[in-house]
């Protein structure tokens, strides 16, 4: 079953001169359950457009957006997806099991209920001693897990995900890769994820799409068939990614 499949999406803006840029053409994509799924591409193609448009933040012009078989228009349980952002947008003034409790607050989960919530998912990313630490006082790589507790705290089927990690530190994105694989296995989530990190894409992805210069088209669909963890120094990961990188 696919819990996102697009069909011929299209999408354009409007510039300040007047003129339409077109952005995404004849987008077809498909997420399976329980899968971790890449987009790849140069900058500009419409990677975050694309992601962007699977969240339900911005309609598309042409096509189809299919979220667990039902059309987008008509989806009305968005509580099945999260997004988790580029940057981890915590508020400085509430701690991080408030930070994490945002989501069920908008929700009106009850107050006892909200906070047994908030404990699993601390623990879940291993922040329980730092539930009452402001975002100033978390390192680069505890704020990640903050922003991805957030993400998980209403239980979502469908992850997605914006280069989240694209500012840590390589020993702690990696660290941050385990975490999801971990996670998302355990949750049995999909994930629908963006980076410019070609590596990374090989290490957590089963599929990754390579999208063309814009207007964004799909140019390749690679299947990535490789056991979990995957060591970037492996000569099997290394050669998907020197595959992948020529596709590019």
């Amino acid at each position: 079953m696919s819990v996102v499949q697009l069909e011929s999406v299209g999408k354009s803006f409007m510039r300040r001169d007047g003129e339409q840029l077109e952005v995404l053409r004849n987008i077809d994509l498909d997420v399976p359950e329980r899968s971790i799924v890449a987009l790849v591409g140069a900058s500009g193609c419409g990677k975050s457009t694309l992601l962007n448009i699977v969240a339900g933040l911005i309609p598309p012009d042409q096509g189809t957006v299919y979220l667990n078989g039902q059309k987008s228009s008509a989806f009305k349980d968005w509580r099945s997806m999260t997004y988790m952002f580029q940057e981890d947008r915590l508020f400085p003034w509430r701690t991080t099991a408030q930070n994490i409790a945002l989501g069920l607050e908008a929700a009106g989960m009850p107050r006892a209920e909200r906070r047994d919530r908030v404990m699993q998912v601390l623990e879940l990313v291993g922040l329980e001693k730092f539930a009452d630490s402001f975002p100033h006082e978390l390192s680069g790589g505890m704020r990640s897990r903050a922003a991805l507790g957030r993400s998980l705290v209403t239980e979502p089927s469908i992850l997605l995900m914006d280069e989240p990690f694209s500012k840590l530190d390589p020993s702690i994105r990696t660290q941050m890769h385990d975490e999801v694989l971990r996670i998302a296995a355990l949750r049995q989530m999909s994930v629908l994820f963006v980076t410019h990190d070609v590596e990374e894409a090989v290490v957590l992805a089963n599929k990754i799409v390579v999208l063309m210069p814009r207007p964004g088209r799909v140019k390749e669909t690679r299947e990535i068939d490789l056991p979990y963890p995957r060591n970037p120094l492996s000569p099997e990961v290394a050669e998907e990614v020197r595959l992948l990188r020529l596709s590019l």
